[in-house]
């Protein structure tokens, strides 16, 4: 039996700054254009949260019954440590999924979009079939390619849409830089699980890509995200508040750059979320100065 310690472990807090960020910035944009509604903004944040722990329990379950977690270099794992059985991992993935669903469906009857309910079954399935299913699209190199969307477009567009109920370009083209931090700490954790990934058959972008251009892609998702902001100085000079937390890049970048491998490569991951945080409340400030 696991314990509470091991259960908050295997949901992988460190991850949930992907779930964090999107939903403040998404809050800043709406902020900025005279919409934000607070209650709004916790229950789009308490839906993004359930739904990254979800996809955390999901793919603990979904890659310990596979067995390519038996070799892991990272954080432990539930199911391929033992220290819970299959069954009770996807309970909790089940569970986190349909407290989304719920939160959800309260934002999709007060704006009565009800459009946003098929956004939300996509966001689950997407997270599902991560690493779930007999064809998971994580092993064939598109894990990216879905977190930029799902924790980059969809959660800015869609915070600020629920409380400003009308959909932002500013919104839109805010969730550029969000995506691409959030992509950040999916290409470090693929790095670093690089070796083992690619014994076990997980085909992660980093398999596909190599270590090297793996490297390459880290630090432009670091490096664009800064960019953007700057690009936006024309709508906004707040945006520039982001470069604030640019220090923050230096260390994980000189770590990734370092060709550290394995678990040498934990500490920019933990770096990589502090900077993604720093980001996202600066941009978020930033954005709600704009309009």
């Amino acid at each position: 039996m696991a314990t509470p310690g091991q259960w908050i472990a295997g949901a992988r807090p460190r991850t949930l700054p992907n779930a964090i960020v999107p939903v403040m910035v998404g809050t800043g944009v709406a902020v900025g254009e005279d919409g934000f509604v607070w209650w709004r903004a916790l229950l789009a944040l308490f839906v993004a949260l359930s739904l990254q722990i979800g996809v955390n329990y999901a793919n603990d379950y979904s890659d310990g019954i596979r067995g390519t977690d038996d070799q892991r270099v990272g954080p432990m794992r539930l199911v391929g440590s033992r220290a819970a059985t299959p069954r009770q991992v996807l309970t909790a993935a089940l569970a986190s999924f349909g407290i989304a669903a719920v939160l959800g469906l309260v934002l999709v009857i007060v704006t009565q979009a009800w459009w946003i309910l098929l956004v939300g079954a996509a966001c689950i399935a997407a997270g599902w079939f991560y690493t779930g299913g007999s064809r998971p699209y994580g092993y064939r190199g598109l894990g990216e390619v879905a977190v930029f969307v799902f924790f980059g477009v969809v959660p800015v567009v869609g915070t600020t849409f629920v409380q400003t109920e009308q959909l932002s370009w500013a919104a839109l083209i805010a969730s550029v830089p969000v995506g691409l931090l959030s992509c950040s700490m999916l290409v470090v954790n693929n790095l670093r699980d690089v070796r083992t990934d690619g014994e076990t058959g997980k085909r992660t972008l980093a398999v596909v890509l190599g270590a090297e251009r793996t490297r390459t892609l880290y630090v432009a998702c670091q490096v664009v995200p800064f960019v953007v902001a700057l690009a936006m100085i024309p709508i906004t000079p707040w945006a520039a508040l982001v470069l604030l937390a640019a220090p923050l890049a230096i260390s994980p970048i000189r770590v990734v750059l370092s060709k550290a491998v394995g678990p040498a490569l934990i500490a920019a991951l933990q770096q990589t979320g502090k900077l993604q945080m720093a980001y996202g409340l600066l941009f978020a400030v930033g954005l709600s100065l704009v309009f």
